[in-house]
């Protein structure tokens, strides 16, 4: 005769490795560390500051024709 299984304890477990292997591929796709997501921001912020600093013009101002 073959192994009793609990149906329900099979589901449950089954479930939990559907959600495990999901889980992965997310991490896979989007996971960055706070280091690698504080470095891009900081690369951008430095960025766009510079390009603000060379403007001719600044947004908003009023003298503007």
């Amino acid at each position: 005769m073959g192994e009793v299984v609990n149906l329900r304890q099979a589901r449950k477990q089954k479930a939990r490795i559907a959600k495990e292997r999901l889980a992965g591929e997310n991490r896979a796709l989007h996971g960055r560390s706070k280091a690698q997501r504080e470095r891009d921001r900081l690369n951008s912020d430095s960025a766009e500051k510079f390009m603000d600093g060379h403007r001719r013009e600044k947004p908003g101002d009023p003298n503007k024709r």
